[in-house]
């Protein structure tokens, strides 16, 4: 049974404040890998100089602060995450950077800003992992001023994601974690165009496209892989925390295994990610 999106709302409040610090940590990492998204979200909203940008669900800030260097010092960027914790991590890692980027704690599902706040809205990763997204776009029509875009990613389906999909398989079937609730917040809720042009319609935005943006996940080896996973996804952090040291051991050996194809002869991994890239007027 689906938890109540009140509930769910809590614990995924929970989970990234709890994550923060490896988000922090890796946020250089994160940065580079992200790059093809994060200029295609830049790309597609096209800020100018002067505007004023609003970052939804921007966790370590970085695709704020390139926006903000964009924008110029006559533009203004907020970038915002309702875990506070993710929004202290963002506000040191951007210190010496654009002086136009504010980092402040928002709801998206409830903001708190005046109606047409934003010249642009720009959000990667983050509408999928919404206890209701349905809520947030709504929400983020009304702060967008009329005619200005909304740019943001979401992952599509499992298989063209392995570098998540195979670990994942591997703990559910070692009975580490359940199978994932179709109906519930998660990595692919939002993996069907067909369902995020119907949220953006019923939002109120008239204008959708959807592109597929392909790229990798590269690990330099395997405990770069590890580390990153157990650093970055709550929901496998959670799941491996505690088990006994030897199956903690296995299991990380199985999910070396069932991502083997991707590792070169160096030891390192370059494992295929798509993302889906989309933009709403």
């Amino acid at each position: 049974m689906a938890l109540d999106p009140a509930v769910q709302r809590e614990q995924s409040r929970e989970s990234w404040n709890e994550m923060a610090q490896g988000w922090e940590a890796r946020c250089q990492w994160m940065s580079q890998v992200a790059a093809p998204v994060s200029e295609w979200i830049l790309a597609a909203a096209d800020p100018q100089p002067g505007q004023t940008v609003l970052e939804v669900a921007g966790g370590p800030g970085d695709l704020g602060r390139r926006a903000g260097a964009r924008v110029g010092d006559d533009g203004r960027v907020v970038s915002t995450d309702f875990a506070a914790e993710m929004v202290a991590a963002a506000r040191r890692l951007g210190a010496g950077g654009p002086a136009n980027v504010e980092y402040r704690a928002l709801d998206a599902e409830a903001m708190d800003l005046e109606d047409d706040f934003a010249d642009a809205v720009l959000c990667r990763w983050g509408y999928m992992l919404m206890a209701d997204p349905a809520a947030a776009l709504i929400e983020t029509r009304r702060v967008l001023r009329a005619g200005g875009p909304l740019a943001f990613s979401v992952w599509t389906r499992p298989d063209r994601n392995p570098w998540v999909a195979s670990p994942g398989r591997v703990l559910v079937e070692r009975g580490h974690l359940e199978p994932p609730d179709p109906d519930s917040p998660g990595m692919f809720t939002l993996a069907e165009p067909a369902r995020i042009e119907g949220l953006l319609g019923a939002a109120g935005f008239a204008e959708t496209t959807v592109e597929e943006i392909p790229f990798a996940m590269r690990y330099a080896d395997a405990d770069e892989f590890w580390g990153t996973q157990v650093q970055m996804s709550a929901r496998l952090a959670g799941a491996v925390r505690d088990l006994p040291e030897a199956e903690r051991a296995a299991t990380r050996a199985a999910v070396e295994e069932s991502l083997a194809e991707f590792r070169g002869p160096d030891g390192s991994y370059e494992v295929p990610a798509v993302s889906l890239g989309v933009l709403a007027r």
